[in-house]
């Protein structure tokens, strides 16, 4: 169901720059007064030509809000019902081969209903040629999706399922609107720090305005994707002022951020993560902060099911795995069968359970077993005796030095790389296994809300939240469309985090600048990056 309006609730400069004309404007390719940059060209969304506005505003010594608003609804935009089809795997896929594509139109064809059939091509991205995803089918074309929600009674009837859908958002030709803000951070001029939270333990969530009030944040935008409440924190590498959180989904984007704000870099990491008993015994330690065996964007190591390389918003699975915990997860460690070694600062055994959950040390950790793990770590883990744990992030088999004033964030995909837009969509589990081509066509190629970061050749870090899913009011990128902004905003390195109904920016005192896509309003997320002032 598309998402309604969001009531407003952004600050009185946020809500003037987007409800009226800026007073403080900038030509698409003159610069704001406000700004320290000297020519700004204009995004390289729909066609040359189309109306541009942007706004600039000081948060802070060092740090600036460009609101831009580029394009307009174009009467070539229209509401339509998108028809699910079937193919291996998914009974309801939104696109699939042309064979199942026109079979379905010619059964909606009997039924007394006109389907077109379209074909749909993705980019080239660094790892994935140009070329053909496959086929959609839909019924109707529709000023309102009120209008469009009339028919689909008649394509229930004919023995199929439809969802309303806006062409705007199809990723093809457009001419808006989009709507784009952009905190730029000057590392040499912001006298505070740039810092990950996640507000309290891993296992709650919270809105980035509360992050943001609650810590007297100049500004704030959401980070990596996240498990649900109660599972744990990050979906993929996470490392909090030099603790490892999460471990890496192998080889996905990362941000390797300074507190500083000075030198952050964005490279492919993985992890090594082992265990070694007082016996000299070792294995393999599958993930931190986690519930044993589910392995969320997979990536994960130790013959995960389906696949070993990333597969983002799927859970990979592993009936036989070691993970520990650390107090930022929580007070304690979630329950299950199998057992649980805990370990006081030291490392050493103070007790070993017959049971998975129990409260986790100050100080120390606790390591929980499933399955063949489990036999592991009863032979393994005596009560008295020490287990010293093994945790390395590699950049390429590098080790990368972990210190409390540093924080890495994984996510992804890559978007620019040394000035150049790149995307590699293969290797940052974009492709799934399979033949259901869903996720690449409604993740990938269609518009959505993104929240971006990148750092411009004058190493000022760039945070970039776009609106997207409202029709009318702002479209949202696809993936391409991503690298290509962070591109024109002077990223010469950049990458995605998490969007879509995450994606927010908030300034001091908790106040929204964008608006959040989700019908409830802004929605609780993992952790975000904060501006904070002072050195601390």
């Amino acid at each position: 169901m598309r998402r309604p309006l969001l009531a407003a609730a952004l600050s009185a400069a946020a809500a003037a720059a987007l409800a009226a004309p800026a007073t403080a404007t900038a030509s698409p390719n003159t610069a704001s007064p406000n700004t320290a940059s000297v020519r700004t060209p204009s995004l390289p969304l729909g066609p040359a030509g189309l109306h541009e506005q942007r706004e600039t505003e000081r948060l802070a010594p060092g740090v600036t809000l460009t609101s831009i608003v580029r394009g307009e609804t174009s009467a070539a935009d229209a509401w339509t019902l998108h028809v699910r089809l079937s193919v291996p795997g998914n009974a309801s896929a939104v696109i699939a081969p042309k064979a199942t594509a026109e079979d379905a139109a010619r059964r909606l064809e009997a039924a007394g209903l006109r389907p077109r059939v379209e074909a749909v091509d993705g980019p080239r991205f660094a790892d994935v040629p140009a070329g053909r995803v496959g086929y959609v089918v839909r019924v109707g074309r529709y000023a309102t999706e009120a209008d469009a929600k009339k028919d689909l009674p008649a394509v229930t009837a004919a023995g199929f399922s439809a969802g309303t859908s806006y062409t705007a958002e199809d990723g093809t030709a457009a001419t808006g609107p989009w709507r784009l803000h952009v905190i730029t951070v000057d590392p040499r001029r912001f006298g505070g720090r740039v810092v990950s939270s996640v507000g309290g333990t891993l296992t709650a969530t919270d809105k980035v305005s509360d992050l943001v009030r609650d810590s007297g944040a100049v500004a704030g935008v959401n980070g990596t994707y996240f498990t649900s409440a109660g599972k744990g924190g990050s979906a993929g590498l996470h490392v909090l002022n030099g603790e490892l959180t999460s471990e890496a989904n192998n080889g996905r984007t990362a941000m390797i951020l300074p507190q500083s704000g000075r030198g952050v870099r964005f490279a492919q990491l993985s992890t090594d993560l082992r265990v070694r008993a007082q016996d000299r015994a070792t294995r393999e330690l599958d993930g931190v902060d986690r519930l044993p065996g589910l392995v969320d964007n997979c990536g994960g190591v130790g013959g995960d099911q389906p696949t070993e390389r990333p597969q983002h918003d799927v859970t990979c699975t592993d009936p036989d795995e070691l993970v520990a915990f650390t107090p930022v997860y929580g007070a304690s460690s979630p329950a299950g069968a199998g057992a649980e070694a805990v370990l006081d600062a030291s490392g050493r055994v103070t007790e070993l359970r017959e049971s998975r959950g129990t409260a986790i040390p100050a100080g120390g950790r606790t390591v929980q077993a499933v399955g063949t793990a489990a036999d592991w770590l009863r032979a393994h883990a005596r009560s008295g005796t020490r287990l010293a744990l093994s945790e390395r992030v590699l950049d390429h088999g590098r080790p990368v030095r972990l210190d409390p004033r540093t924080s890495i964030l994984g996510a992804g995909p890559q978007l620019v790389r040394d000035g150049r837009v790149r995307v590699d969509a293969y290797a940052d589990g974009l492709v799934h296994t399979g033949d259901d081509q869903s996720f690449y066509y409604n993740w990938v190629l269609r518009r959505n809300p993104r929240t971006m970061v990148g750092v411009d050749r004058d190493g000022r870090l760039l945070m970039v939240a776009a609106d997207g899913r409202e029709p009318g009011y702002s479209e949202g990128l696809s993936i391409e469309e991503a690298a290509e902004v962070m591109r024109s905003l002077g990223a010469v390195q950049a990458m995605n985090f998490d969007g879509g109904g995450s994606t927010t920016m908030a300034t001091a005192g908790g106040a929204l600048v964008n608006r959040p896509s989700d019908a409830a309003g802004e929605r609780s997320v993992g952790d975000g990056i904060l501006l904070l002032p002072g050195r601390g």
